[in-house]
């Protein structure tokens, strides 16, 4: 019987680099395909949906300012990092302070504010900004700081640089100075943000179409939103995934640490602070805190049964208790 000779090795491999191109030519044309149908998407949601808030110029560009006008006294809400939309992340807690004019401020990397600012995203530069859009804005001195998670380090820098004008701090399960959940600022390395991978995602689509078949990775818990609420939050959560701003934000974690670390409040600053029970509390972290306010003549922590995020499910009760503390001073 006559033996077939194999194909020669030259033409074994000019068939399997021929396999491999068309391969990588279908990859970059499902690349670029889906960035052009997520670019399209995403203008014609931007153009079509109007915007909520008021973008500002400060120094460095354009943050988006959303203000709910009751006739109380001021609040300033902060969000914790990496929110795609402050505003819409806090509306449970704005719709029951309805006695406050809170004011949302959505600085450079979200909502609606610029996504890549001009100056790097230290404490000392977020601490001026705000100041500089808060004196711009007209609302009076002195105001209520309020912010969530990573925020506790602003709220720290700006109670201590312009004490006068502020009121009082209500920290929403805020970070510590010596603690940040694990990874503070003796853990915490200082990381070069590099290449934006996740703005990549973004951009090509990946994070609208994940988003499109998980909503609920997207979405917060409760039932305190509105259809139209978690559906902009969605969009959002895609356009503003990664944001320069925020990846360079998150790289200075150690840093922006290691700025506020030894700092506390003022004696006389009323400060009020929710902490999550599962967000790994414990009686060594209730201490922490503790001994972190003690030179707080007036302060108060509550602790409630909830993850980190507890303006989404517990709005009702934290408008409670910040009107009982604020009225009591």
């Amino acid at each position: 019987m006559a033996v077939r000779n194999p194909l020669p090795n030259s033409t074994t491999r000019r068939r399997r680099l021929c396999r491999l191109g068309a391969a990588a030519a279908a990859a970059v044309g499902l690349v670029l395909s889906s960035t052009a149908a997520n670019l399209t998407l995403e203008h014609v949601e931007r153009s079509t949906i109007e915007p909520y808030g008021e973008r500002i110029r400060i120094s460095g560009g354009s943050v988006n300012v959303h203000r709910s006008a009751g006739p109380g006294e001021t609040i300033v809400l902060l969000s914790g990092l990496g929110t795609p939309s402050p505003a819409l992340d806090f509306a449970p807690l704005i719709r029951v302070l309805d006695d406050y004019n809170v004011v949302v401020v959505e600085g450079f990397g979200y909502g609606y504010a610029d996504q890549a600012p001009d100056d790097a995203r230290t404490v000392e530069n977020i601490t001026d900004e705000l100041h500089e859009l808060l004196g711009g804005l007209g609302i009076g001195d002195p105001y209520v700081l309020a912010g969530h998670s990573l925020a506790g380090y602003y709220m720290l820098s700006y109670a201590n640089q312009y004490p006068e004008e502020v009121s009082a701090v209500i920290g929403i399960d805020p970070t510590l100075p010596s603690d940040d959940h694990g990874q503070g600022p003796e853990q915490a390395a200082e990381s070069s943000p590099g290449f934006n991978w996740g703005r990549l995602l973004s951009i090509t689509g990946l994070v609208r179409w994940t988003i499109a078949i998980a909503p609920g990775l997207a979405e917060p818990d409760g039932s305190a939103f509105t259809s139209d609420e978690l559906e902009r939050m969605r969009l959002m959560a895609s356009w503003n995934w990664d944001t320069p701003a925020v990846v360079d934000e998150t790289a200075r974690i150690g840093q922006n640490g290691r700025a506020v670390r030894g700092m506390s409040y003022p004696d006389e600053l009323p400060v009020l602070t929710f902490l999550a029970s599962g967000n790994g509390m414990s009686p060594d972290r209730l201490g922490r805190y503790e001994e972190w306010l003690r030179n707080v003549r007036d302060h108060k922590i509550v602790v409630l049964d909830g993850g980190h995020y507890l303006h989404w499910t517990h709005s009702a009760e934290m408008a409670e208790q910040i009107t009982a503390f604020l009225n009591a001073h």
